[in-house]
């Protein structure tokens, strides 16, 4: 079986505790779940933390796609 990376958002409001795991090709599902907390009125998690949280799934890039860093040949060091 594959190795995969796990991810992990995490928010302490209160007394509660929100933490999401998500792989790579599950960011979907992660954002889905967001909303659904949101949605519920028997917790405090706000559609301004799923909003803020969303946006840091979304910034995630899966490591595969990321552009490798390089120093410019032209540059001096």
């Amino acid at each position: 079986m594959a190795s995969r990376d796990i991810n992990v958002i995490a928010l302490v409001k209160g007394g509660e505790r929100y933490v999401i795991l998500y792989d790579d090709e599950s960011r979907d599902q992660a954002i889905e779940a967001l909303a659904r907390h949101a949605a519920n009125p028997e917790l405090s998690f706000s559609w301004h933390d799923a909003a803020v949280l969303g946006q840091k799934v979304r910034q995630n890039t899966p490591r595969t796609s990321r552009i490798p860093f390089s120093r410019r040949a032209d540059r001096l060091a």
